[in-house]
């Protein structure tokens, strides 16, 4: 039996697991449309995916992943609560400095949409992946990006600067330059104190008057939009200290999660928009405790999934073989609510879900004689 033989024989053995759950086995195409995933990523998705031109369909992408199409059809669809699972080749760009990553590789994963009761969800994900593993004797790890997102959204500050600190939740050094500006720790680029300056008291559209011919891709209006912008932002008050540094400490949480809730709870006393999200993991470790999960050998940690993790916006979680801490991460998952609401055709279903290598699973079985 060949190599890929064996991926897909053992990606099978796994997809069934999940089917035995109730989920539907289902299989994308593998050329998918571009412009979904362009909407999504921004054109930064071109550095990471197999693009090509049909001349009926426009640019298509080879699937990155299965979770988009998944999404798709279940809208299409129009049902309400229902499983998937699915198992195949998914297609990923390497960078040149790490050529011996794989570009082309198997993934088999479940997906639960069910808006009845979304940390039991969680949980039987979580616990169904933990099982599958538990040979392997993988490092698990969780977070939840929902707390992070409760936090912003409750800050004391003006509605642009909470929309600035929301896209760049998943860019941490973005996301802490912008903290560290909006509370005064860090100086506006110099560019910006320079071009406030120079307008004075000039108003700015007399600005745009005076600079003649204008050359590049912004409007004049969007010109003017973004000054006023930065004017607003030079007379607004810094969000205050001891505001960030709870911040700071929820992002420096390591703990085992029930270490970690103890914490979450101590900043909430202060920060009392985050106890929705910190009642929310207190459910979600009730029900991982019901599914058997020994919550005292899993790792918590508040700014886990924030680089790997763009469609994720509240649980996430991880597999990781220790004793390879290069290798890529066996299994991940989490849940994605924000993105059933762009592709759901106008309606939003709690949804969660997850992914295995199972030629990660192999390789690690291998190296360990069982």
């Amino acid at each position: 039996m060949s190599r890929k033989q064996e991926i897909r024989a053992e990606a099978a053995r796994i997809q069934a697991i999940f089917a035995e759950s109730g989920a539907r086995e289902v299989e994308p195409d593998v050329l998918q449309p571009a412009d979904t995933l362009l909407d999504l990523y921004g054109e930064d998705i071109r550095a990471r995916a197999y693009v090509t031109a049909d001349p009926l369909r426009g640019e298509q992408m080879l699937r990155p992943d299965f979770t988009v199409p998944v999404v798709e059809m279940h809208a299409a669809e129009g049902n309400g609560a229902a499983r998937y699972c699915y198992a195949g080749e998914v297609f990923r760009r390497q960078e040149q400095d790490d050529p011996d990553r794989s570009s082309e590789y198997f993934q088999v994963g479940m997906e639960i949409f069910d808006a009845e009761d979304p940390e039991e969800a969680e949980a039987e994900i979580f616990a169904r992946f933990a099982a599958i593993l538990a040979p392997l004797g993988l490092r698990a790890a969780m977070g939840d990006i929902g707390l992070l997102i409760a936090l912003v959204k409750g800050l004391e500050t003006s509605e642009a600067r909470r929309a600035a600190l929301m896209r760049h939740i998943w860019r941490p050094r973005r996301f802490r330059a912008l903290l560290d500006r909006y509370s005064g720790r860090r100086k506006p680029p110099a560019h910006h104190a320079r071009l406030l300056e120079r307008l004075g008291t000039l108003a700015p559209e007399e600005l745009i008057a005076d600079a003649g011919l204008i050359i590049g891709l912004r409007e004049p209006t969007e010109i003017v939009a973004r000054i006023r912008r930065l004017q607003e932002e030079a007379e607004e008050a810094p969000i205050p200290a001891h505001t960030v540094e709870m911040i700071d400490d929820l992002l420096d949480i390591h703990e085992t999660p029930a270490n970690a809730l103890n914490r979450l709870r101590d900043i909430a006393v202060d920060l009392p928009s985050l106890d929705p999200a910190v009642e929310r993991l207190e459910r979600r470790m009730e029900a991982m405790r019901r599914h058997g999960v020994d919550l005292d050998s899993v790792e918590f940690e508040a700014s886990y999934g924030r680089t790997t993790m763009e469609y994720y916006d509240g649980f996430v979680f991880g597999f990781y073989a220790g004793a390879r801490p290069l290798l890529p991460p066996v299994a991940s998952g989490g849940r994605y609510d924000a993105l059933t609401r762009v592709l759901g055709r106008g309606r939003s279903l709690p949804a969660v879900g997850g992914m295995i290598r199972p030629g990660l699973v192999l390789e690690l079985r291998a190296g360990s004689g069982q």
